[in-house]
C-alpha cells in the first residue's frame, strides 16, 4: 500500500444554492453525463463552493440516434471540462462573474453519475486535467442522480492522489511503473468530506416561513361517537419484490466482471507473447555463441550478438489503467450492492426458513 496522502485542504463545503443548480442540472438530463464548472475558493484549509455553471452539452442533432453515436455525445459531454471548445466559454462566464463581485476562481469541476457509474478514462483525465494545468487545490465533485431519487443526498468529493498524478504525468501504468509508484487501484483517489452550508439570508427565511397548518379535526363529544379503527397489520415490511436499484447494481457489478475478466486475458495474452519472443531470442543468442566459438577457432571475425534487436521485437506491455479503474469501479459497486442487500438478505432467509419448515 502506497504511504498516506495528504490534500491542500482537508474539508469541502457547498452552498445549499450550488446543490440545488448541480441536481436540477443533472435530473433535467438524466441518465445522461453532465458536467459543469465549480467556483469558490480556499479559507484556512477548507474548499468553499459558492458557485457553479454548467457547461454546453453535446448537440443532440449532430447524431442519427444509432449506439455508436450515443457513446460519441456521451464521451463527448465527460470530456467537456478540457474541451478547446469551451475554454472561450468558461473565460467569458467567468468575466461576467467577475463584473458581478461574484466568486470567480475555479475550485474544480462536477459530473453527474447513474449509480455510481462515474470512475473511468475521462474522469481521470479531466480531474488531472484540473490539478496540472489550471489549479493543483481543484476538486470533482460527483452527484449521484439515481441515488439522490431514493431520498438520500448524494455528493461526494474526489481528488487525484500524489502517485496517481506523478504516474498519468509518465503516461505509463506498465507493471514497472506501478511498482515504482506503489500504485494500486486503492490509491487512485482521495475522498474528502462534504459539508453543506445555508447563507445566513435563507436560514432567516426558513425560520420565518410559517409551518403548514394542521387539519381540523372535529373533537367528539361522547365516548359513542368515536367509531373504533382496528389496527390492520403492515405487509409493507414483508413485500419480496427486489429493489429495482439493486438489480441495476448487480447488472453494472457483472459487467464490470466481465471487464476485469478481459483485461486479464489481455495480460496473460501478453505474458505469453513475451516469454515466447524471448525464448526465441534465448535460443538465437546461443546459436551465435555457438558460431562465434566456431570461428573464434577458425580465427574469423566473431559475428555481432546484438543483432538480435532488429531481428526480433518485443511485445509492448498494455496499459493497466483500464484495470486499475475497473478494480476501484468494481469496489464501488460491492459496496452499494452490500447497502442494498441488508433488508433483502433478511427477508430471503426467513422465507428460506419457512419453507424448510412447511417441507
Amino acid at each position: 500500500m502506497a504511504s498516506p496522502v495528504t490534500a491542500p485542504f482537508k474539508s469541502v463545503r457547498v452552498d445549499a444554492l450550488v446543490v440545488l443548480k448541480i441536481a436540477k442540472h443533472s435530473s433535467s438530463a438524466h441518465p445522461q453525463v453532465i458536467t459543469g464548472q465549480l467556483l469558490g475558493m480556499d479559507v484556512d484549509g477548507e474548499l468553499q463552493v459558492t458557485n457553479s455553471f454548467p457547461f454546453p452539452s453535446a448537440d443532440p442533432a449532430a447524431s442519427s440516434g444509432d449506439f455508436n453515436d450515443n457513446n460519441s455525445s456521451a464521451n463527448a459531454a465527460a470530456a467537456a471540462p478540457r474541451a478547446k471548445a469551451n475554454a472561450f466559454y468558461q473565460a467569458e462566464m467567468m468575466r461576467c462573474l467577475r463584473e458581478m463581485n461574484v466568486d470567480a476562481n475555479s475550485v474544480g469541476w462536477y459530473q453527474s453519475a447513474n449509480l455510481g457509474n462515474f470512475l473511468n478514462a475521462n474522469f481521470v483525465e479531466n480531474q488531472y486535467f484540473y490539478q496540472s494545468t489550471l489549479n493543483e487545490r481543484t476538486i470533482a465533485l460527483v452527484h449521484d442522480t439515481a441515488r439522490s431519487a431514493q431520498g438520500t443526498l448524494s455528493l461526494r468529493a474526489f481528488r487525484l492522489t500524489p502517485a496517481f498524478m506523478a504516474a498519468q504525468k509518465e503516461g505509463k501504468f506498465t507493471s514497472e511503473s506501478l511498482a515504482k509508484h506503489n500504485l494500486t487501484y486503492r490509491d487512485i483517489l482521495i475522498e474528502l468530506p462534504v459539508t453543506i452550508r445555508n447563507s445566513h439570508l435563507l436560514t432567516t427565511l426558513l425560520h420565518q416561513l410559517d409551518s403548514p397548518p394542521l387539519p381540523a379535526n372535529p373533537t367528539p363529544f361522547s365516548l359513542s361517537t368515536l367509531t373504533p379503527t382496528p389496527l390492520f397489520p403492515n405487509y409493507d415490511s414483508l413485500d419480496l419484490s427486489i429493489d429495482p436499484f439493486l438489480e441495476k447494481n448487480c447488472d453494472l457489478l457483472l459487467d464490470s466482471i466481465e471487464t476485469h475478466y478481459t483485461e486479464l486475458n489481455n495480460a496473460q495474452y501478453y505474458t505469453r507473447q513475451l516469454a515466447r519472443e524471448q525464448a526465441k531470442i534465448t535460443a538465437w543468442q546461443t546459436k551465435r555463441k555457438s558460431e562465434n566459438v566456431l570461428r573464434a577457432a577458425a580465427k574469423q571475425e566473431l559475428l555481432p550478438e546484438d543483432e538480435w534487436t532488429r531481428i526480433y521485437k518485443l511485445p509492448q506491455e498494455p496499459s493497466r489503467l483500464e484495470s486499475l479503474l475497473n478494480s476501484r469501479q468494481i469496489e464501488q459497486y460491492a459496496k452499494q450492492v452490500d447497502g442494498f442487500t441488508a433488508g433483502a438478505t433478511a427477508k430471503m432467509f426467513a422465507v428460506n426458513a419457512g419453507l424448510n419448515k412447511t417441507d
